[in-house]
């Protein structure tokens, strides 16, 4: 028997050494004014998820780790975990697990890499998608600020990499905004993607301080209207936290701006506390207010809008054009099958 402790993991908002050799924040945000603040109560009955577990989750799990991967999945703390690695789907996180912004909503460490980059990541990467069989894969990243290119030519690697190894492969990539300078988007986008997505992430009004101070809301929407014009066949997309403090209003006011800038699709999910010291919870948006949401945004032209309380930007995106919001209204109406079936009579034949 191994009577050795494990050792304790620091605790969220202090300093950390990586294994490349620099310093960063655990979760991304120090405790502050935040972290005495509470939710909005506690969380509602449709937003509790299971463990993660179960054979393909595991395995999903281990190509991840030997392949030395980071995903937007564990990094972000997200809730359809379980779901995703279980369908064998996974969102890799490129550039590493340190970020240059420290946004107010993520759980992702900050920091400055100083330049490192893993040379092997692009051929990692492309391998993994084999393993997993992946005919469309999601790919974002950290912010690299400290890069000259911000990053740009790495993700395009990546990209390439992926259509090499398995040219039927599809790939999305949710980018950074590359300080809004073109030539680094028209370089991700020349790489050969089908979807490119970039997160307005909440209303304009809290954009600040929801985001870092160096992302912007029409810095985010000029981005867009960047990728349409372009790359016209190529879709485009973007995302909304909600339960920060939005009205109706200005999330009508959003789904305006993005329609204008040429966004094809959107998703809109709650947003989820990570840590203590990251912002609280306002409000909980009911499931049925999200299917409001929803046909207002496919009211005003979006091809899809997918919505709901576990709904992230790359939730089921692989499906995002079969105009059922990602099968959450096929599952509503199985889901009343099922629900009623103890009270219906059974069919005789």
């Amino acid at each position: 028997m191994n009577d050795t402790p494990h050792p304790r993991r620091p605790a969220s908002g202090t300093k950390i050494d990586t294994p490349q050799g620099t310093r960063a924040i655990l979760d991304g945000i120090k405790p502050g004014a935040d972290t005495k603040m509470r939710d909005a109560g506690p969380k509602p009955s449709w937003l509790r998820v299971g463990i993660p577990g179960g054979a393909r989750y595991r395995e999903v799990a281990e190509i991840v780790r030997s392949h030395r991967l980071s995903t937007v999945c564990a990094e972000s703390k997200c809730p359809n975990i379980a779901e995703c690695w279980g369908r064998g789907t996974a969102t890799f996180m490129l550039m590493g697990s340190v970020c240059t912004r420290a946004c107010r909503f993520c759980s992702v460490n900050t920091g400055n890499p100083k330049g490192w980059l893993d040379a092997r990541e692009p051929a990692n990467v492309a391998d993994a998608v084999a393993l997993m069989g992946l005919r469309y894969v999601v790919l974002t990243s950290v912010d690299r600020d400290d890069l000259l290119d911000l990053g740009a030519t790495h993700y395009a690697s990546c990209i390439r990499a992926i259509h090499e190894r398995t040219p039927g492969t599809a790939v999305e990539a949710l980018t950074p905004d590359f300080q809004g300078i073109h030539e680094h988007v028209a370089t991700v986008l020349d790489a050969g993607l089908a979807t490119y997505a970039q997160n307005l992430e909440t209303v304009r009004r809290l954009t600040h301080p929801v985001r870092d101070a160096r992302a912007g809301y029409e810095q985010t929407l000029e981005v867009l209207r960047f990728a349409k014009a372009h790359a016209p066949r190529t879709i485009t997309k973007t995302s909304l936290m909600l339960g920060l403090g939005e009205t109706d209003g200005e999330i009508d006011e959003a789904l305006d701006d993005m329609r204008e800038a040429g966004v094809d699709v959107v998703t809109m999910g709650q947003y989820m506390r990570p840590t203590p010291n990251h912002l609280p919870v306002q409000r909980y948006v009911d499931p049925e207010q999200f299917r409001t949401y929803r046909d207002a945004a496919l009211a005003k032209g979006f091809l899809e809008a997918v919505a709901g309380p576990f709904v992230r930007s790359s939730y089921r995106a692989e499906r995002v054009l079969e105009h059922d919001n990602v099968g959450l209204d096929r599952e509503r109406v199985l889901d009343g099958i099922r629900d009623s079936s103890a009270t219906m009579s059974p069919m005789r034949c």
